[in-house]
C-alpha cells in the first residue's frame, strides 16, 4: 500500500493505490509466459505513479513498461504487454473485462450506425446465440503488443475523431465470417461461419486491411488492388482521375497504366497545338492519389506503369529522385517500367533501343502486351521507317539509368510484361495483361475508360488473403484453408459495392482472387532450410504446388456448385493450360523436385466444370497484416530478430516466431550473401502462381569493395530474375549501414558476370 496516494477509478470513485491489486493483474497477464519479472515491472511503474492518477493511466504505464522490455532475452513481454493492452481496451470499450453477448453487441452497434444493418435482417437471435458459442475471447491473449496496436490503429471499429473504440478483436473476426457467408443456405452457413472464424482468429488465414477494417461496416469496398488503364485522350485521363479518387477513398491501392500518353511536343489537332507530355498528367494523377487519407487507416498510394521504349522514358525514369525541380519531378508515386525479352536482348548484345511515341505506333503498343512475335516484327519495321518520330539510345545506357534510379530511390519497379502474358492466367490475344498494381503482385486485364460511366472499359479488381505457413502441420492442411478462402473471397465480390460500373463488370465477370502466404521465413526456419544455399528449394516446390493445386480444386468445386465466371473462356485455364504448363523451364535446372499431386485428374475436372475464378494466387508483401499474427512478412527474410516500427504509440517491437528455439535457423536479410538463392525460390514459387509476386532485391554495401555496389551485380540480378521467369520486381532495398549514400560502381562489360549463362535469357 502506498500512503497518501490515490487513484481515480473509471466510475469517478477515489481510492488509495493498491499495489497488491496491480501485482495481481500483472500475474494474470503473465500466465503461461516465460522469463517475466513482475517485481521489475512493479518497481518501474511505482516511480511513475502520482496522486490522483487514473486507473486508465496506470494501465497505460504498465503497458508501456512491458512493451519497452521486449527483447530477444525476454521475448514474452510482447504478449504480456498485449494482454494488458487488451485489458485496457475492453475496460474502455465495455466498462468491464468480459465482452457482452454477441447479439446485444451487434444490436447496439447497428443502432450507432457502426455495423451493417444487414446483420440483424439476415440472422435470427437464435443464430446469434449459436455464433456467440463459437467465440473464444481468450484468443485475444495470443496477440503480440504490435498486433494489438495495429488492431487499435487500423482495424477495430472506432470514432477516428474521438479515438473511441467500439469492439474487441474476436467480434471483428466473427462478424467478417457472418457477413461473408450471410447468403449461404441456412442449413450450411453457420458451419462455414464457424470454420472460417476459427481459421482467421487462430491466424491460419490472414486477411488484408480493406477486409479487416471494412467488412461489417457500412463501407462495402474490400478489394485491395485496383488497376486502371488510361488512354491517350483527355476524356480517358479525366475518367482515370475520377476513378482514382473514388477508390483511394475506399482504402484501395492503385495501379495506373499511363504508357499510352503521348510524349512532349507531339502534334495535337494536326498541329494546332503541341502536347505537354506525360509529366503534367502524372502530376494530375498524383494529386488525385493524395487527396484522401483513407479514413486515417492508410495514406493513398499508386504505381504508374509505362513501356521502356516510351519516347519520354529518360525523363520518366527520374521522376522520383530528389534531384531536379518540382516542374520535372513527380515524387509521391512509384513507377513500374514494362520490359520484354527484346529489350533485354538489346542490352546483352550491346545494341540500341529505339524510343517511340506510343500514339504514333498503336499496333506496336498493342502487340507489346498481346503478341511478342508481332511486336518484334513491328519494332524492327518501325525502326526502319523514317516517317515515324523516334530516337535511339544505347541499351546499356538506358538500363544503367534505370538501375541507378532503382538503386537511389528503391521504388523504380520492373514488370516483365511478356512473362505476365506467357505465364499468366489469361489468353493474351483475348485479354492481355498491360499493367500491375501498387505492390506488383497483381496481373489482370484492363481497358481504358472514355468516361467514368463507360462500361466498355475495364478496371481490374483483386481481392486478397494469405495462408499463414507457420500454422501448417502438413501440406494437406491447405485443402480446407483453400476451400474456406476461395468461398469467402468469392462471396466478397457479391457482398461489396462498386463505385464504378467498369469495375463491377470486371470483378463479377472475372472474379479474380489473389491468395498468397505469410510467415515464409519462419516456415523455412522451423524446417531447418535456408534461402541462400538451395536447401529450401524442394520444400518450396512441394509447398506451393500444394497451395495452387488446392486453390484450383476449390475454385473448380465452387464452379460446379455455382457456375464458372462469365469470362472464363478468356483464360488459359479454359484452354486446359495450368501454371505448371507455362512456367520458365529454366526452373527445372535449379529444382528437380517432381510434381506430387494428381494434376491430370484436376485438369480433367477444370475442363469439365471450369473455374469460379479467373485467378487464384498472388504473393503480396503483407507488411501490416502479418503483424497481426506475429508472422514474418510474405516471403521475405526478416531484417532482424526484433523488428521495430514507429507508430503513434511509440516504437513497436515484435520478435520473430519461436526465437528462442529457432534463432540459429533463421537467416536474416542482411546476412544473406546475395540475391540468387532468394530469387531462385521466388522463381519456384512463380512456377505455381497464376499472378505475380512482390519480389524484392536487397544489397548490403558492406559486402562489396569500398562499400560500392557494382553495376554489373545490379544488372545481373535483373537478368537472372527474368531468366527465372519472374514477372515483376518490387523494392530494391539497401542496408542503411552504408557510409557512402548507397553508391554503385559502373563496371562493364556485362559479359564479365555472365559466365554462368545467366544472360542467356
Amino acid at each position: 500500500m502506498t500512503p497518501c496516494m490515490f487513484v481515480i477509478k473509471r466510475s469517478g470513485e477515489k481510492k488509495q493505490i493498491n499495489l497488491n491489486k496491480i501485482t495481481q493483474i500483472l500475474n494474470w497477464s503473465k500466465t503461461g509466459l516465460n522469463n517475466i519479472s513482475v517485481s521489475q515491472v512493479v518497481s518501474q511503474a511505482h516511480v511513475q505513479f502520482y496522486n490522483n492518477i487514473t486507473t486508465s493511466q496506470i494501465n497505460d504505464i504498465l503497458v508501456q513498461i512491458t512493451a519497452n522490455l521486449i527483447s530477444t532475452d525476454a521475448t514474452d513481454y510482447q504478449y504480456m504487454s498485449a494482454r494488458l493492452a487488451i485489458f485496457q481496451l475492453r475496460k474502455k470499450t465495455y466498462n468491464q473485462f468480459t465482452p457482452p453477448h454477441f447479439y446485444s453487441h451487434v444490436k447496439k452497434l447497428v443502432a450507432l450506425k457502426k455495423y451493417d444493418p444487414m446483420l440483424l435482417k439476415e440472422y435470427t437471435p437464435q443464430e446469434f446465440s449459436i455464433m456467440n458459442s463459437f467465440l473464444c475471447h481468450w484468443r485475444d491473449m495470443s496477440f503480440s503488443y504490435a498486433a494489438v496496436k495495429q488492431l487499435e490503429g487500423k482495424y477495430l471499429i472506432q470514432d477516428r475523431v474521438t479515438g473511441k473504440i467500439y469492439e474487441s478483436p474476436q467480434f471483428l473476426y466473427i462478424l467478417i465470417a457472418a457477413c461473408l457467408f450471410s447468403q449461404y443456405p441456412k442449413k450450411t452457413r453457420l458451419n462455414y461461419i464457424h470454420r472460417f472464424y476459427h481459421a482467421i482468429s487462430t491466424f491460419q488465414i490472414s486477411l488484408p486491411t480493406p477486409i479487416m477494417a471494412g467488412v461489417r461496416t457500412l463501407n462495402r469496398q474490400f478489394s485491395s488492388c485496383v488497376l486502371i488503364d488510361c488512354a491517350d485522350n483527355l476524356d480517358s485521363i479525366n475518367a482515370t482521375t475520377s476513378s482514382i479518387v473514388k477508390y483511394i477513398s475506399k482504402r484501395a491501392g492503385i495501379g495506373i497504366n499511363a504508357g499510352q500518353i503521348r510524349s512532349v511536343g507531339s502534334s495535337i489537332r494536326h498541329g494546332d497545338a503541341f502536347h505537354t507530355g506525360s509529366i503534367p498528367f502524372y502530376k494530375h494523377f498524383q494529386t488525385a492519389v493524395k487527396c484522401c487519407s483513407q479514413g486515417g487507416i492508410r495514406g493513398g498510394a499508386a504505381t504508374i506503369f509505362y513501356p521502356i521504349w516510351h519516347f519520354e522514358v529518360e525523363n520518366l525514369v527520374v521522376l522520383k529522385n530528389n534531384r531536379g525541380i518540382e516542374d520535372n519531378r513527380v515524387r509521391h508515386m512509384d513507377y513500374g517500367i514494362q520490359i520484354n525479352k527484346t529489350m533485354y536482348d538489346r542490352i546483352i548484345s550491346g545494341k540500341y533501343i529505339t524510343l517511340f511515341n506510343p500514339s504514333d505506333v498503336p499496333k506496336l503498343y498493342n502487340a507489346f502486351f498481346s503478341n511478342q512475335e508481332e511486336f518484334d516484327k513491328l519494332y524492327i519495321e518501325h525502326e526502319k521507317n523514317r516517317r515515324i518520330k523516334k530516337k535511339r539510345i544505347k541499351a546499356l545506357d538506358l538500363f544503367a539509368l534505370i538501375i541507378q534510379e532503382r538503386t537511389s530511390t528503391g521504388r523504380i519497379y520492373i514488370q516483365n510484361i511478356d512473362h505476365c502474358n506467357s505465364h499468366g492466367a489469361f489468353n493474351s490475344e483475348l485479354a492481355p495483361v498491360k499493367q500491375s498494381n501498387l505492390c506488383l503482385e497483381i496481373t489482370l486485364p484492363t481497358k481504358p475508360l472514355n468516361h467514368i460511366y463507360d462500361e466498355q472499359g475495364e478496371i481490374a479488381l483483386c481481392t486478397l488473403s494469405a495462408f499463414n505457413l507457420g500454422s501448417i502441420k502438413k501440406l494437406s492442411d491447405f485443402e480446407e484453408l483453400a476451400d474456406l478462402s476461395v468461398r469467402a473471397l468469392d462471396e466478397i465480390l457479391e457482398y461489396q459495392e462498386y463505385p464504378i460500373a467498369a469495375a463491377k463488370k470486371s470483378a463479377l465477370s472475372r472474379r479474380s482472387l489473389g491468395i498468397g502466404v505469410i510467415n515464409f521465413a519462419y516456415y523455412l526456419a522451423k524446417n531447418e532450410v535456408r534461402y541462400s544455399d538451395g536447401s529450401a528449394n524442394n520444400l518450396t516446390h512441394r509447398t506451393f504446388e500444394a497451395i495452387q493445386y488446392y486453390l484450383i480444386k476449390a475454385s473448380c468445386a465452387l464452379a460446379k456448385e455455382k457456375g464458372t465466371c462469365a469470362l472464363f473462356h478468356q483464360t488459359n485455364y479454359f484452354l486446359g493450360k495450368l501454371p505448371i504448363d507455362t512456367y520458365k523451364k529454366y526452373i527445372d535446372e535449379i529444382c528437380d523436385e517432381p510434381l506430387h499431386l494428381d494434376w491430370t485428374s484436376l485438369r480433367k475436372k477444370v475442363k469439365k466444370y471450369g473455374l469460379r475464378n479467373s485467378t487464384l494466387s498472388a504473393i503480396m508483401p503483407s507488411e501490416t497484416s502479418s503483424q497481426i499474427s506475429n508472422s514474418t512478412s510474405g516471403i521475405e527474410p526478416p531484417r532482424g530478430f526484433v523488428s521495430i516500427k514507429a507508430s503513434k504509440d511509440g516504437m513497436l517491437r515484435q520478435v520473430v516466431p519461436e526465437y528462442n528455439q529457432l534463432k540459429s535457423q533463421y537467416e536474416l536479410l542482411w546476412d544473406i550473401p546475395d540475391n540468387l538463392g532468394y530469387l531462385q525460390i521466388a522463381g519456384i514459387i512463380q512456377k505455381f502462381t497464376d499472378q505475380s509476386i512482390s519480389v524484392n532485391t536487397n544489397y548490403n554495401p558492406e559486402r562489396f569493395e569500398n562499400e560500392k555496389i557494382p553495376m554489373r551485380q545490379l544488372m545481373y540480378d535483373v537478368l537472372i530474375a527474368y531468366k527465372l521467369g519472374l514477372k515483376t520486381l518490387y523494392y530494391q532495398n539497401i542496408h542503411d549501414g552504408s557510409k557512402d549514400n548507397h553508391t554503385f560502381m559502373f563496371e562493364m562489360p556485362l559479359e564479365d558476370n555472365c559466365a554462368s549463362g545467366s544472360c542467356v535469357i
